[in-house]
């Protein structure tokens, strides 16, 4: 089993910065972002089969809102692989509880690997290729292997990732031990970044022997690791609410990372469906029925056909229109749908819109 690649999708976010096309029980995995007719988590689920060789050994971690819309999308992954959480706490629980379950089945050398349901990837033969790569290393080192994107661009808004000393190659891929990781930098700390040539982008994927990563949790999270061992997933609601960089990644001395390129957004708000779908022949990115006069760089959107969104004058806006709903935002403001959400949490008018 040992060359075998489990693959587990993450898929409990809300994925709150595209409301109000991302409700609570239409999560932003459950949708199709890039025109296709593949939700976010279907396409997920077909770039890891091949992978996983099937059905049978693929898994996927959700919460229990959303769970049936889980089983609806993906209609023939196996009851047993759906690992349902009674309340979300964060990456670090739920890489912690599905890697005991994966032990249990398939024993403490399983390799494994965590993937969000929604994240966007161009080429998918080289995402296959270093997943190949990243699987060799896991088989033969005790690591905690990351997939490091190589920037394009000093952004604000991912994690980086320092490089330290080569280990080797793996599928004529370079492997190095982690420095250290870095939250969100400013803008002058990410140009510094990428200046040096040393750093990626932490994509949020991570490859690793079920037992390796058991026990640097039990080094560096017991406060997670112990209760689910010792009581099972009721003990959930009690757990601590961590990240996995958090609670282990910025502790362990066994990360290592592998740089890669294969076209990769991690769909974090409406600006990524500009770096999408954005057309040289068109201002605008446009998925709905858009009359505009004098509009520049809108992103303008609406899930029912039969709306026409008509604009006058608007540079750099972001446009949604959904059902009852609609949002008018600049780009550069799109962070803080989250803060508008919590405003209508506490207004009873409002319950219904989330």
């Amino acid at each position: 089993m040992s060359n075998l690649l489990i693959p587990v999708i993450l898929a409990g976010g809300k994925g709150e910065r595209f409301w109000p096309l991302s409700r609570r029980h239409r999560p932003k995995q459950f949708l199709s972002l890039d025109g296709s007719s593949r939700s976010l988590l279907q396409a997920t689920a077909d770039r890891l089969l091949t992978l996983a060789g099937g059905w049978d050994h693929l898994w996927v971690i959700t919460s229990s809102q959303i769970a049936q819309g889980v089983r609806e999308q993906l209609p023939d992954l196996p009851e047993l692989n759906l690992l349902i959480e009674s309340e979300g706490r964060d990456t670090a629980a739920a890489v912690a509880w599905t890697s005991l379950e994966i032990k249990k089945r398939y024993g403490e050398d399983a390799v494994i690997g965590f993937f969000p349901a929604d994240h966007w990837i161009a080429d998918q033969d080289v995402f296959a290729h270093t997943l190949s790569a990243a699987t060799q290393l896991a088989t033969s080192t005790a690591a905690i292997v990351t997939l490091g994107i190589k920037p394009t661009f000093p952004s604000t808004g991912y994690g980086y990732i320092e490089q330290g000393e080569k280990i080797g190659s793996f599928n004529n891929l370079p492997a190095y031990h982690v420095n250290r990781f870095t939250e969100k930098p400013n803008l002058e700390t990410a140009e510094t970044f990428l200046s040096t040539g040393r750093f990626s982008w932490n994509s949020g994927m991570f490859v690793f022997r079920a037992g390796v990563v058991l026990e640097e949790l039990r080094i560096h999270a017991p406060e997670i690791i112990e209760p689910l061992e010792q009581q099972g997933p009721d003990v959930y609601p009690q757990l601590p609410k961590k990240s996995i960089d958090y609670a282990l990644m910025e502790k362990t001395s066994l990360a290592y990372v592998l740089p890669v390129e294969f076209g990769w957004d991690d769909l974090g708000d409406w600006n990524a469906i500009e770096r999408l779908l954005k057309q040289e022949d068109n201002p605008n990115v446009e998925l709905a029925t858009h009359v505009g006069l004098d509009t520049q760089g809108a992103i303008v959107y609406a899930s029912n056909a039969d709306d026409v969104v008509v604009t006058i004058g608007l540079e750099d806006v972001v446009i949604v229109r959904d059902r009852n709903v609609t949002l008018v935002v600049k780009k550069e403001r799109t962070q803080e749908i989250k803060q508008i959400l919590k405003t209508l949490q506490n207004d009873p008018r409002f319950t219904d819109l989330l």
